[in-house]
């Protein structure tokens, strides 16, 4: 059965860091491309990062660039996002999901239950 399964989510205070899991089962990682995504209640999906398959490029939308790392660890078939600098606007449901063609796809193939991260004082 093919299964995403996000964790390390949590409540933290502005400039802190969080560290999301992506675990895959059922599948291997490495062959996918996996994208980060999170959501606000009333608003549209945003799109955070990516790697690709095969060289592992990343990319980044510009409200996270420089702030946020995304990973993948192939012997774990695990997908990383390291979230430092955390503000109060980057609080929403954040969900990891595999595509086996695109990181630009408009909706991915596989998706996990999401993990709620909280930035607030």
């Amino acid at each position: 059965q093919v299964q995403l399964v996000e964790s390390g989510g949590g409540l933290v205070q502005p400039g802190d860091s969080l560290r999301l899991s992506c675990s895959a089962s059922g599948f291997t990682l490495d062959y996918y491309y996996i994208g980060w995504f999170r959501q606000v209640p009333g608003k549209e999906r945003e799109g955070v990062s990516c790697v690709t398959s095969g060289d592992g490029s990343t990319y980044y939308a510009d409200s996270v660039k420089g702030r946020f790392t995304i990973s993948r660890d192939n012997a774990k078939n695990t997908v990383y996002l390291q979230m430092n600098s955390l503000k109060p606007e980057d609080t929403a449901v954040y969900y990891c999901a595999a595509d086996a063609s695109s990181c630009f796809q408009p909706d991915f193939d596989y998706w996990g239950q999401g993990t709620q991260v909280t930035v607030s004082s």
